[in-house]
């Protein structure tokens, strides 16, 4: 089978799928497959059934969750891509004392979970962290709580939490005597629906080769999942300048930043704030390069206390 070798070395998914294992957990699967040109087994990435249908098997394989699904027009990610930033995650944490933590002394912060939940789902699938999901979207949540009713075992690790303020990321979900091990978040790439519609038709037109006519959200559809007003860069300044305020709760606060150009920005930002700590980690998902900036105003010396 033919590696991924871009992605992290404890990836699940580093090699092609076995299509044959997962239509065996997830039968319905069966009916997207079949052989490209190269006569290699795949799936048609344009058709929303198709990527939910291929999810839900990975997630059911790999994690064990059990009756996963997302509504329509809800934004239903890659699992391979998002694997990737648990794992790096993971990394980052080991640094402070050799070795990666696990279980249920580590808590993380999922800001902007969406109706997929799948960062915490990989997460404590994983690693055993217990996890908390928070959106400004109540119909995300409901799907998201539907997913743990029907995965019992993972309801004490996995918590859920609306954020009643648009405009908010950490107030009204971190309290003063909260203390989490990381942050993180996919923020909103684009800066409108216009923006939103344009950059799904070119993924479209890549995926099929071919022009399409009405762009068809399948991959997202819902605004908060897609975008905000000034996109990925404000969005994501908005967090590090609210990180200041919750600078004693959460160890790493950490986001993905898609646009590498975005980074210089982001970065002086932090210098300004004075902002002891920060580093880039690079990500490599096939063609695509995305990278995660984390930062953290806890001194070196008490960041071992964070896991016990």
């Amino acid at each position: 089978m033919t590696e991924k070798s871009s992605l992290h070395p404890r990836n699940l998914h580093r090699n092609s799928y076995d299509f044959e294992e997962l239509i065996s957990v997830v039968p319905e699967l069966k009916h997207y497959v079949f052989k490209n040109d190269h006569d290699t087994s795949t799936i048609n990435f344009s058709i929303p059934k198709a990527v939910r249908s291929l999810n839900k098997a990975l997630l059911l394989k790999y994690y064990n969750v059990k009756e996963w699904d997302v509504p329509e027009g809800n934004l239903c990610p890659p699992i391979p891509g998002r694997a990737d930033y648990v794992h790096y995650l993971a990394d980052l944490l080991a640094e402070e004392n050799g070795e990666i933590p696990t279980g249920n002394s580590v808590k993380g912060l999922d800001i902007g979970t969406g109706a997929n939940l799948v960062y915490p789902l990989i997460a404590n699938g994983c690693y055993g962290w217990k996890m908390l999901g928070t959106d400004i979207n109540k119909d995300s949540l409901e799907n998201a709580q539907k997913i743990l009713e029907s995965n019992p075992d993972l309801k004490e690790n996995i918590k859920l939490k609306l954020q009643p303020e648009t405009d908010s990321i950490f107030k009204n979900i971190l309290s003063p005597e909260d203390k989490f091990t990381f942050s993180m978040c996919n923020p909103p790439f684009h800066d409108s629906e216009e923006s939103a519609l344009q950059g799904n038709r070119r993924k479209n037109n890549n995926l099929r080769k071919s022009k399409t006519q009405k762009p068809n959200l399948n991959f997202s559809g819902q605004q908060s999942e897609l975008w905000c007003e000034g996109g990925e860069m404000a969005f994501i300044k908005k967090m590090i300048n609210e990180s200041v305020e919750f600078s004693s709760n959460v160890l790493w606060f950490t986001s993905l930043v898609s646009k590498k150009d975005n980074l210089h920005q982001l970065t002086t930002l932090l210098k300004n704030l004075k902002v002891p700590e920060f580093k880039i980690i690079d990500m490599a998902q096939g063609q695509k390069v995305s990278r995660i900036l984390a930062w953290t105003f806890v001194p070196k010396e008490n960041k071992k206390y964070w896991f016990w």
